[in-house]
């Protein structure tokens, strides 16, 4: 009588299906339900029992070991992350990135020697050149002391020296006059 061939409605259904159920059943089925279901709960309820028993004993286990709840949880972490690094998907992802940082890297040293290259076009450039000599003969006339040829900085520096000595010494001039 207990196994029956009718479909137990899930929650949601229809409320009238279940009271046409429950208006089908004999006395008798619903006493055998009612002594199965305070079984089932019984059970349920020596169940929590154990496993509240089975608890206790696992945490005094732990607390004689030394074990906390920090150390377990560094332990779980670990293993966590021990169980995510063997699987294959990780090691896939993890070939793919080193592949892709590894590409980035040839590109970025590509990039490095393209500008590197294109600095040194620059730099042997006629305008370049040009403009170079300019400074050299700009440098020549303010009366640097470095002989010509020196490094482009230098250059640089050199010139922007003695233009600001020579505004310095034409505001001392006119001071004067």
């Amino acid at each position: 009588g207990l196994l029956r061939s009718d479909s137990i409605p899930e929650v949601g259904e229809d409320a009238a299906a279940t009271v046409s159920m429950a208006e089908t059943l004999t006395e008798e089925e619903r006493d055998e339900l009612r002594k199965e279901l305070a079984k089932v709960e019984e059970e349920i309820q020596t169940l929590s029992q154990v496993l509240a028993a089975k608890e206790k004993h696992l945490a005094e286990i732990k607390r004689k070991l030394g074990i906390n709840s920090l150390q377990e949880l560094k332990q779980n972490i670990t293993k966590s992350w021990q169980d995510v690094t063997s699987t294959t998907a990780y090691k896939r992802t993890s070939e793919t990135l080193s592949q892709a940082g590894q590409k980035a890297s040839a590109a970025f040293s590509s990039v490095g020697s393209v500008i590197t290259k294109k600095f040194e076009d620059v730099r042997n450039s006629p305008t370049f050149k040009s403009f170079e000599e300019k400074v050299e003969n700009f440098k020549s006339k303010v009366g640097g002391s470095k002989p010509a040829g020196g490094d482009f900085g230098e250059v640089l520096n050199s010139a922007a020296n003695a233009s600001a000595t020579e505004t310095i010494a034409e505001q001392t001039e006119e001071e004067t006059h």
